[in-house]
Formats: C-alpha cells, sequence, structure tokens
C-alpha cells in the first residue's frame, strides 16, 4: 500500500489474538515466517520464527514471562532485543552474547498487530495505522486467499472499496455494511485480508459481512 520507500507495515494479526506473557501466534508477511507474542507487560514481539541455536520454531515453544523458551533445548531469550539470556542445562554458565534471535518492528494499533521487516524499532517512519481502523469499530473475520496481494487490492478495488495508504487500508461497503480491509501481502500466493466493521458483533449487519466476506472470496479466488 506504501507509494513512497518508507518501511512498510504489514497488519500480521488482531492484537486480541495476544495474551500477555501467554500464548505464541505464527504469522507471515512477505515470506517471512513470524513468532508473535507478548512479554508479560503486554509489549507486542514479531521475531522470525526460528531458534537461533538449532533452527527450530518459536511457535513450539513457551512464553515465560518476559521471555521466550524454544522447545528443543529450552533456550530463553528476551523480549525486546531477542538476546540469548539462559540455557537451563548449563545454569552457571553465561549465556552466549553472539546468539540472538532475529526480532522486527512491532505495535499495536487500530486492533491490529502490526510489523516492519525492514528495521526492529518499532517507530521507524510509522505511519497513521491507528486510523487504518476507524475507532469503535469491531473486528469481523480474516479472509485467506489462495492468490497474490495485487490480484487482492485490485479486486477490492472493483467491489468498491478505496484504497487508503496513508492510512493503510480499504473502506467502504460489502453488501451494505460499511466495512474496513486491511490486506496482508503473506506469501507470494498467499494473502489475508483483515476485515472489520462499525456493526457490532451478532447484529444482522455483522453477519451480512460474514456472508459478504465469503463470496468475495469466492470471486476473488474465480477471477484470480
Amino acid at each position: 500500500m506504501n507509494t513512497d520507500d518508507s518501511p512498510r507495515w504489514h497488519p500480521v494479526a488482531p492484537s486480541a489474538d495476544l495474551r500477555p506473557g501467554a500464548n505464541i501466534v505464527a504469522g507471515f508477511a512477505e515470506g517471512q515466517e513470524l513468532a508473535l507474542w507478548r512479554s508479560a507487560d503486554g509489549a507486542a514481539q514479531a521475531w522470525e520464527n526460528r531458534c537461533p541455536h538449532r533452527s527450530v520454531r518459536f511457535t513450539l515453544g513457551h512464553v515465560i514471562e518476559d521471555r521466550l523458551a524454544c522447545a528443543y533445548h529450552g533456550w530463553q531469550y528476551a523480549a525486546g532485543n531477542g538476546q540469548c539470556v539462559s540455557i537451563p542445562a548449563h545454569p552457571a554458565m553465561q549465556a552466549p552474547r553472539n546468539v540472538c534471535a532475529k526480532v522486527f518492528g512491532a505495535v499495536d494499533a487500530g486492533g491490529m498487530l502490526w510489523v516492519n521487516l525492514a528495521a526492529q524499532d518499532a517507530s521507524a517512519a510509522m505511519p497513521s495505522l491507528v486510523e487504518a481502523v476507524p475507532a469503535g469499530w469491531h473486528f469481523c473475520r480474516t479472509l485467506t486467499l489462495r492468490v497474490g496481494a495485487q490480484d487482492v487490492r485490485n479486486a477490492l478495488a472493483r467491489n468498491g472499496l478505496t484504497a487508503d495508504a496513508a492510512k493503510g487500508a480499504f473502506q467502504g461497503e460489502l453488501d451494505g455494511v460499511k466495512t474496513a480491509a486491511l490486506v496482508l501481502d503473506a506469501q507470494p500466493q498467499l494473502t489475508f485480508i483483515h476485515l472489520w466493521t462499525e456493526a457490532p458483533p451478532g447484529s444482522d449487519a455483522m453477519k451480512t459481512l460474514h456472508t459478504a466476506a465469503r463470496d468475495l472470496r469466492s470471486a476473488i479466488e474465480t477471477q484470480g
């Protein structure tokens, strides 16, 4: 969605999917596999989904307060900088300072967790992401599509949703329901659309949007 050379921010997952000091969520952005989690204080973390010790996926591990522990040998890495801080099999040994998880910029804005693959600094060239989803709107669902992101963006435009590059979103109506659509370029032929609406959960309008979303996915995959 960016039209300049600033680092791109990707809407990877709804913020509510990640619980402080608890779960790890798998994600993707531009082909990069991610491990998403929160430290005990709620700070969002987006790491390469690979332990630097033996390359086991972090999503198989678990969160310990402000650390992420690998499932294989239990090596623990600190939130924020990804530095290895503990090797449980050798508690008296100082963790090697050159072993770090790869950390990406992550920030919560407008009910989404956004990830910047270009920099670890979460403030780097961050656009007005908080405006991508209007205040008070509700998450509807995420669509998974086996087509490229540009085909998805073109299809949203054909369906009357207007792109706002500054906010990183499409907005308009689907079947008469006001909708915000956030597009995630996950892999070359894998795209996610996160749909939000002003309609409250359980309302007829929300149910209408769910149906419209299914029809939209079918149309995009057929045309793509």
